[in-house]
């Protein structure tokens, strides 16, 4: 794609042009270098796209579940066809390593393979003679035109959390990615193209806020996804349902690992750091708070200032490199006063990653691994999501109360625990309060047969992405009682 480009909305099997007035440049964060233009899309072209897909719905609701996932199966051969060349896309546009690009898109094919396993993932359930000669039966199905709204820091695999479960159960969709990271999705609607699917069931919109408000006030999509910070899922989220929609809307985070005595230290260390300065802190799971407990303290902290301090920070294509920019200028600065602001609370900057110097990338978003050591927990940056490649170092004496110190958040999106006692770790799964929990693991991202958990400020509905819960989401039940007297059919 040349930076001359400018990139087209697919709507109804078709490209073509947006009706909008104003473009931004798709910088890649490493270089500085543009990309292409996306065009800041209107409601109009958002209307285009429910039309097309209302109508598509008619007929793909009647289009049978084992000729539904065949599509799937032939995109999940493209994708992996053009794994590669994605992978270099996402990490491009994004700025995160090659590896960290290859793990997020095989991430988004795991979930087009789960998806494929819809005629029993979608099956209801029934009951004979719930009284004399009555039968009950519960069925599910589609509920009709739904959308993802999309965040820039997986370009390639948070669309695949929804996207494939809601073909799959009969819906057609909308997907609208950020338009930060458009380019991913563009590459992959070029796939979609290739499929021979039905006009209308999968379309693309890009765009900004304006977008966002006409598809959260569209009649005809009843149901959003919706990745991003608290406070927009929280307005995504009351708009939308004012509205009569059905929603799904994951926030931010404050994910705190719990450090035990017992923990093993270079394994503790390696997993805690990949996880707090992997994809430079830019996912809703990365690590923000260590909470050391016991005599954990001096050793841990001494192993993950090491660790912050040797990770190789660079331009994501390049292989050797472990971690790459923040997405944009803004990002960097935002990042920059956060930790200052942490240090005017009275936390020390053990490892200081502001400012870096990194030959050959001097116009890039960067920002190095940042370690604020003896952070208050009252204070406000304990409690404030950074999004960024910093690690925040707090002290307790013992469980207890490291598990009242998390539950204390208004996040609960992710917690772990590092522990060698079985013991501790069922007391930690049991007590904390976040959706998805991790033991001895830095990332507890859930396979995609399982539900993408959250809980409290992290989280903003019932059901969750991925899995079974992407089935309930996309689908409605009908419950049918019948009745039938022998003697009505003695004709036959």
């Amino acid at each position: 794609m040349s930076q001359a480009d400018v990139l087209q909305n697919y709507i109804n099997g078709e490209w073509r042009d947006a009706n909008a007035s104003d473009y931004l440049d798709v910088m890649n964060p490493a270089t500085a270098e543009r990309l292409a233009q996306v065009p800041l899309s209107s409601g109009h072209d958002v209307d285009r796209a429910a039309q097309a897909a209302a109508a598509a719905f008619k007929t793909w609701r009647r289009t049978p579940p084992t000729q539904r996932v065949q599509y799937l199966f032939r995109l999940k051969v493209l994708l992996e066809e053009q794994f590669e060349d994605l992978a270099r896309t996402i990490t491009m546009e994004c700025g995160k390593t090659l590896a960290e690009a290859r793990g997020e898109l095989q991430r988004a094919i795991e979930n087009v393979e789960i998806a494929c396993g819809i005629p029993m993932m979608m099956q209801g359930t029934n009951l004979e003679d719930i009284a004399t000669g009555i039968d009950e039966i519960m069925i599910r199905q589609p509920l009709g035109v739904a959308a993802t709204i999309a965040p820039f820091n997986f370009p390639g695999m948070i669309p695949f959390w929804f996207m494939p479960y809601a073909i799959a159960c009969g819906n057609t969709y909308i997907v609208k990615p950020s338009e930060k990271v458009p380019l991913t999705m563009q590459k992959v609607f070029r796939l979609v193209d290739q499929l021979g699917l039905p006009k209308g069931v999968l379309n693309l919109v890009h765009g900004s806020k304006e977008a966002v408000d006409a598809i959260l006030d569209h009649p005809a999509i009843r149901a959003i996804s919706f990745v991003g910070s608290t406070p927009v899922a929280r307005y995504v989220y009351s708009r939308a349902a004012a509205n009569g929609k059905r929603m799904q809307c994951q926030g931010g985070a404050k994910n705190p690992v719990i450090i035990l005595p017992d923990a093993d230290l270079d394994t503790t260390t390696r997993i805690t750091a990949d996880s707090a300065f992997g994809c430079a802190g830019q996912r809703c799971l990365a690590a923000s708070v260590a909470v050391t407990v016991g005599e954990a303290k001096q050793r841990y902290t001494e192993a993950i200032a090491q660790a912050a301090t040797d990770r190789v920070v660079g331009n994501g294509l390049d292989e050797q490199v472990q971690m790459g920019p923040v997405i944009t200028p803004q990002s960097r600065t935002r990042i920059e006063q956060l930790i200052q602001q942490g240090a005017d609370e009275g936390a020390r900057v053990l490892v200081d990653g502001r400012s870096p110097n990194l030959t050959g990338c001097e116009q890039g978003n960067f920002v190095r691994p940042t370690i604020l050591q003896d952070v208050d927990p009252n204070s406000a940056i304990a409690h404030t999501e950074i999004f960024g490649p910093v690690l925040s170092l707090i002290h307790v004496k013992t469980l207890d109360e490291a598990i009242a110190l998390i539950n204390s958040g208004q996040f609960g999106n992710m917690a772990c625990l590092f522990t060698s006692s079985g013991a501790a770790a069922r007391k930690f799964r049991y007590e904390a309060e976040a959706g998805n929990i991790g033991i001895n693991i830095g990332v507890a991202a859930p396979m995609a047969f399982f539900p993408f958990s959250g809980w409290k400020d992290s989280f903003f509905g019932d059901l969750h992405g991925q899995g079974q819960h992407a089935v309930e989401f996309f689908t409605q039940t009908k419950v049918v009682v019948e009745r039938w007297r022998e003697d009505w059919s003695r004709q036959f």
